[in-house]
């Protein structure tokens, strides 16, 4: 099987789904509720067995469709430990490897500064962002113990650090934009490239940005999965 990663879109939120698909394993990353049977039928079509649901951090804009996919395939839920998301089984920590159908192995990379716990996902040389670093942008840090001077040690320290070529495939784009390289983000991401530590503070802070539409109600629900309480 082409080892690609799959990309898939929420047009209410622009949320990234992405299906990472191995020989008889699959995993997901960021599903969406709504998407649910979308997903399952991309699996079916291509033969895939789930392993896991991997979260990338507690999402404010959509509701996560984990615990369903749970329910539905005896897949297993991960999630970064540090933002509360208690009933996955595997509570994920900078530098643990998961893996699935046998040989595959995906890096955890902790990544705090869009939340305290974000992590972003190392595979076959694809990195999957999270909110943490966009496509020429990167995740705001105003809430859930977000923090700017977190995110950018993150970028700089633990994302550009990354071989340049590292294909960044991120949650979120609001331009039509699918995927970067890492190489294009270190000389080019308007946010982050040539910008230093105080200049980039200064900038965050100022966003003024509203809050998300869906917070009240995601952010309580993706800490059960997308589960009711």
């Amino acid at each position: 099987m082409n080892f690609l990663p799959i990309q898939l879109f929420d047009s209410e939120s622009s949320t990234y789904t992405y299906i990472l698909a191995a020989d008889g394993e699959a995993v997901l990353i960021d599903p969406v509720d709504k998407h649910c049977e979308r997903d399952l039928a991309h699996l079916e079509r291509l033969g895939l067995r789930l392993a896991y649901v991997l979260e990338t951090h507690n999402h404010a804009d959509h509701v996560t469709s984990a615990g369903r996919l749970r329910q539905l395939t005896g897949a297993k839920t991960a999630a970064p430990s540090g933002c509360g998301i208690a009933p996955a089984e595997v509570q994920l920590n900078h530098g643990d490897v998961l893996r699935f159908d046998a040989s595959e192995e995906i890096h955890v990379i902790h990544t705090p500064g869009h939340t305290a716990g974000s992590v972003c996902y190392l595979w076959r040389g694809n990195l999957f962002s999270g909110d943490t670093l966009l496509i020429d942008g990167c995740g705001r840090t105003d809430f859930q113990s977000g923090s700017a001077e977190a995110l950018y040690h993150s970028v700089t320290e633990r994302l550009f650090t990354l071989p340049e070529p590292t294909m960044l495939w991120p949650a979120h784009d609001y331009k039509g934009r699918s995927v970067s390289t890492i190489g294009w983000e270190k000389r080019n991401n308007s946010r982050l490239s040539s910008r230093s530590l105080e200049d980039f503070v200064q900038l965050m802070n100022n966003l003024n940005l509203p809050p998300p539409r869906l917070m009240d109600v995601a952010v309580p629900a993706n800490r059960n999965l997308g589960l009711p309480h």
